[in-house]
């Protein structure tokens, strides 16, 4: 099933930010959504805007720290549409915080959202991809996988060990499964700033508002990996506002 159009896309982080921005925009483009997030209000409005413009979406309360619900947003899709071609793992955590702080808490967020919960998405949608021979794994990492700056390096090693987990996926998915890692830099959403140092905080915060891209700049990346034909595997896509460094 080339393109997007009737594709089943379970998302997983999709209240808010770059998870409701893609959920609109594949929506658009004739894409059949299941959405998952822990924030069932924002899901339930989500669902509605889709609806009311003629899309198909349903609603699955997520939060990708247990494997249970992951599962029950694949087996959604699978009742609802018969099948599941994308898993989008998008949930993050970004509760920045020098060490000095010891936000131990914080980090153990960032560890059980950022790489757990990518972990429990590949439990539950793997199988499904194997049965039917076909799938597609999209994980959100970030720059920060690539640079390390003070007071991010807990965020950052999460963010590595996504891209880290993303490769040795690829690598063994063999010739019917796909997938792709997309790395956002600063994008303007409600997660930076969200928890960690508050000094920190405010300066990721001013950054993002002084140059941060839109997070329907990320729905096109997911789009384009997602529209390819199913011989075609995007790796890994880097997507920065024009100003960061």
């Amino acid at each position: 099933m080339p393109g997007i159009t009737g594709k089943a896309v379970a998302i997983a982080g999709a209240s808010s930010g770059i998870g409701a921005a893609t959920a609109l925009h594949l929506a658009g483009r004739g894409a059949r959504l299941v959405l998952g997030a822990r924030r069932e209000d924002l899901l339930k409005d989500l669902v509605a805007r889709i609806e009311g413009a003629g899309g198909e979406a349903a609603a699955v309360p997520v939060d990708v720290r247990n494997r249970a619900d992951l599962e029950r947003l694949v087996t959604t899709a699978r009742e609802r549409y018969g099948r599941l071609d994308v898993l989008f793992s998008n949930a993050g955590s970004m509760s920045v915080s020098p060490f000095d702080d010891l936000r131990t808490q914080e980090w153990d967020l960032m560890v059980d959202i950022n790489i757990k919960g990518v972990l429990n998405g590949i439990a539950a949608a793997l199988p499904i991809f194997r049965a039917q021979r076909s799938g597609h794994f999209i994980h959100t990492a970030s720059t920060a996988a690539y640079k390390v700056v003070p007071a991010q390096a807990v965020y950052a090693a999460t963010k590595t060990a996504v891209k880290v987990l993303t490769e040795g996926l690829r690598q063994e998915a063999g010739p019917n499964l796909r997938v792709t890692l997309i790395s956002p830099g600063f994008t303007n959403t409600e997660g930076v700033g969200k928890g960690g140092s508050p000094q920190v905080a405010a300066a990721l915060i001013a950054q993002r508002d002084a140059m941060a891209m839109p997070p329907d700049a990320i729905a096109r990346a997911a789009a384009f990996a997602i529209e390819q034909p199913e011989s075609v595997d995007v790796g890994e896509i880097v997507v920065r506002p024009t100003a960061q460094g």
